[in-house]
């Protein structure tokens, strides 16, 4: 019979003793807790830490759960049940807006995209689920950034690239699109990362009313715009569609 990894055993261990009842630890505590040496508790707990699963609070030196382990606990939300959820109205919503729809969720420092409906015309399309999109820039990113504090720290520690001459990449002027995002309900990108090319988006809520996703659609500048802003009948059908989501995933009306 194999035998269990004790590293491992050990690491699970400490978070799950962080999970409960105090929750911030310090070492001393984390190891006499799991009975280990305080030398071998530091270097799980660093492991831990670099990974992104613990967090170490700066002025008492005391160690919590991180934000990556939360994080992983919506994942089956994230790619199953929200995709699941979102099928028939960004269906409806490429039909409404003739545009193609992407449903996107925080992924490491980015946007990664679970779901993704075609424009519905003749022209030859490729396929983008599984792609991975900017969080400054694009309209799905900007959208996470401004709602999921997760995803603003990931966007403010990424590498923020000039994509065309439009794209925003200070990040006074990155905090002040966010702020407009937030204002508005939705995040705009007029070409910001690609030439040519306009998106506008919305956020997702699950029953928690705890942002999980955002929804959006893609095209042409000169489909989606009108003198230079985006169509205010394309932003009022992206938000329905997104609080449509919402309220099947148990968000309720808002």
């Amino acid at each position: 019979m194999a035998r269990n990894i004790q590293s491992l055993e050990r690491a699970a261990a400490m978070l799950r003793l962080l999970s409960g009842g105090e929750r911030r630890l310090g070492l001393s505590d984390i190891a006499s807790s799991l009975g280990l040496a305080k030398g071998t508790a530091h270097g799980i707990l660093r492991t831990l830490q670099a990974e992104g699963f613990v967090e170490q609070d700066d002025a008492s030196g005391r160690y919590q759960l991180g934000a990556e382990l939360l994080r992983l606990g919506t994942t089956y939300l994230d790619v199953h049940e929200l995709r699941a959820r979102a099928l028939v109205w960004t269906d409806d919503l490429a039909r409404s807006s003739g545009e193609s729809v992407h449903l996107g969720v925080l992924h490491q420092q980015g946007v990664l995209i679970v779901h993704h409906v075609f424009r519905p015309d003749d022209s030859r399309q490729v396929l983008e689920i599984g792609a991975m999109q900017p969080l400054h820039c694009t309209a799905l990113g900007k959208v996470l950034s401004a709602y999921d504090p997760v995803a603003h720290s990931e966007a403010l520690d990424s590498d923020r690239k000039a994509y065309t001459d439009r794209t925003v990449c200070d990040r006074e002027g990155f905090e002040h699109v966010l702020d407009l995002t937030r204002a508005r309900g939705f995040a705009a990108d007029v070409e910001e990362t690609w030439d040519g090319v306009a998106s506008a988006a919305a956020p997702v809520y699950d029953r928690r009313r705890m942002p999980v996703g955002a929804v959006g659609i893609t095209g042409a500048v000169e489909r989606l715009c009108r003198d230079g802003e985006l169509r205010p009948e394309l932003i009022a059908a992206v938000r329905d569609c997104a609080r449509a989501v919402s309220r099947d995933l148990g968000a309720g009306r808002f």
